[in-house]
C-alpha cells in the first residue's frame, strides 16, 4: 500500500500541503502518515527558563490528531491517517521515519505568509529537497490539488542514463495516467553534440511514455520553468536534484530558492 507522509507544523501552509496531499491520496489509493516534529529551545540569557516539555508534548499531540480528524471528515472517512509527533532535529527526524515506512513521496508546504514562515519553509525545504532520497513534494499555499494530467520534468541533458530515476517517473505518470512535458534548461540555439545524444538517450529511455520536448531558452533558468508551466496548466514540476546537489546542475544555484518558493505549481523532487 502506497503512503503519503506529511510534515507538518500546524501552520496555514502546511495545511493546506495537508490538505493537497490527502485528496492525493484518494487519486492513487494511498495512505497518509503525519508527522510533526518538535525542538525543545535553547535558552542563552542569563536568567533560566522553565520548559514544560510535557505540555509541548501535549500541544504537539493535540494539534496533530486535531488535524488527522480534520482529514478524515474531509474525505469522507476514505483515508486511513496515521500520525507521530518525534522530538528531535527536523530532517534527522524526518529520514528516520522515511527509512521505517518507506513512503510513495513526502508532502510540505513550501512558503508561509510572514517572513518568519518563509525563512523556515525555506530552510527545511531546500535542505530536504537536497539531501532526503525520497521523492518530495512542496506545495504552494495556494494549490489545490484536483489531478495531476500533466507533468512537467526539468532536464539539462547531462549524464541522463546516471542522473534520470526512469523507474520512478514512468511509475508517477502511470499512476496519474498523465501526460509528460520534458522541458530542456539548455541553449536551443547552440548546437552541442553531447546534448543530442544525451537527449537520444533519453528519448529512448521514455519511449513508452510519449513525451513531448520543449526547450526553455529563458536566461533566468528557473522563471522560464515557471512560466511554462503556468501557461501549459503543468500540474506537478518534477526537478531532478541528481543526489546531494540541488540542481546545481539544471539551475544556476542563486536560483535554486526563487524556484521552489515562488512557483505556484507543486514541485516534486526526485532522486536517483
Amino acid at each position: 500500500m502506497k503512503t503519503i507522509l506529511v510534515a507538518t507544523d500546524f501552520s496555514s501552509a502546511a495545511l493546506n500541503a495537508a490538505n493537497y496531499a490527502a485528496d492525493m491520496a484518494l487519486a492513487i489509493n494511498a495512505d497518509m502518515f503525519l508527522l510533526h516534529v518538535y525542538q525543545i529551545p535553547v535558552s542563552y540569557g542569563e536568567i533560566p527558563v522553565v520548559l514544560n516539555v510535557e505540555d509541548m508534548v501535549q500541544d504537539a499531540e493535540n494539534g496533530i490528531n486535531e488535524l488527522k480528524k480534520q482529514l478524515i471528515q474531509k474525505t469522507g472517512g476514505k483515508l486511513k491517517v496515521e500520525t507521530e509527533v518525534r522530538m528531535g532535529v527536523f530532517f534527522h527526524e524526518l529520514k528516520t521515519v522515511c527509512e521505517r515506512i518507506n513512503p510513495y513521496t513526502v508532502v510540505m508546504g513550501c512558503q508561509g505568509s510572514t517572513a518568519t514562515e518563509r525563512l523556515f519553509f525555506g530552510g527545511h525545504t531546500i535542505y530536504a529537497m537536497k539531501h532526503l532520497i525520497w521523492p518530495l513534494i512542496t506545495v504552494p499555499p495556494e494549490a489545490k490539488f484536483s489531478s495531476v494530467k500533466k507533468i512537467g520534468m526539468a532536464c539539462d541533458f547531462d549524464r541522463v542514463v546516471d542522473t534520470t530515476p526512469i523507474d520512478e517517473i514512468k511509475m508517477l505518470v502511470k499512476d496519474f495516467n498523465a501526460e509528460l512535458y520534458i522541458l530542456n534548461t539548455g541553449t536551443k540555439e547552440i548546437f552541442n553534440p553531447e546534448v543530442v545524444f544525451e537527449s537520444g538517450l533519453l528519448q529512448e529511455m521514455l519511449v513508452d511514455l510519449k513525451p513531448n520536448y520543449h526547450f526553455i531558452t529563458n536566461e533566468n533558468t528557473d522563471e522560464g520553468i515557471m512560466d511554462f508551466a503556468e501557461k501549459n496548466h503543468i500540474d506537478l514540476l518534477v526537478v531532478l536534484p541528481k543526489r546531494h546537489a540541488l540542481l546545481d546542475r539544471l539551475i544556476h544555484k542563486s536560483h535554486t530558492k526563487q524556484l521552489v518558493l515562488h512557483s505556484h505549481v507543486p514541485v516534486m523532487a526526485l532522486h536517483q
